[in-house]
């Protein structure tokens, strides 16, 4: 059984910083793609926006535009947790974060650039993050 639960929400003021975390357990550290993943106020989470999204086919990390530069993803040396170092933020980057998987193959699960995506079977429950003066 596959579960990710995210933790490190909260409210910060503009240009803070937050750091989210997302405990993994239950799947193969292996020809998977993980990422994060934000529904914003009023939006649906199918509609969720790709932030972050790592590919362990290629080895590579894809960013939204709207948060390369300022945002950082990466995982623990077990690969059991996935982070996200988010810097500078800003109001519209208030949204509910979800981490998500799914293996590559044969599943299907993809990142692409500017963390588009899409196959990501198993999400987390999502945490809360606002951004506010």
């Amino acid at each position: 059984q596959v579960h990710l639960v995210e933790s490190g929400g909260g409210l910060v003021q503009p240009g803070g910083s937050l750091r989210l975390s997302c405990a993994t357990s239950g799947f193969t550290k292996d020809n998977y793609a993980i990422g994060w993943f934000r529904q914003a106020p009023g939006k649906r989470r199918e509609d969720a926006e790709g932030v972050s999204c790592f590919s362990d086919s290629d080895g590579i990390t894809y960013y939204a535009d709207s948060v390369r530069g300022r945002f950082t993803m990466s995982r623990s040396n077990d690969k059991n947790t996935v982070y996200l170092q988010m810097n500078r933020l800003k109001p519209d980057d208030a949204a509910v974060y979800y981490c998500a998987t799914g293996l590559e193959r044969p599943a299907g699960a993809t990142c692409l650039p500017g963390a588009y995506y899409y196959g990501m079977d198993y999400w987390g429950k999502g945490t809360l993050v606002n951004v506010s003066s």
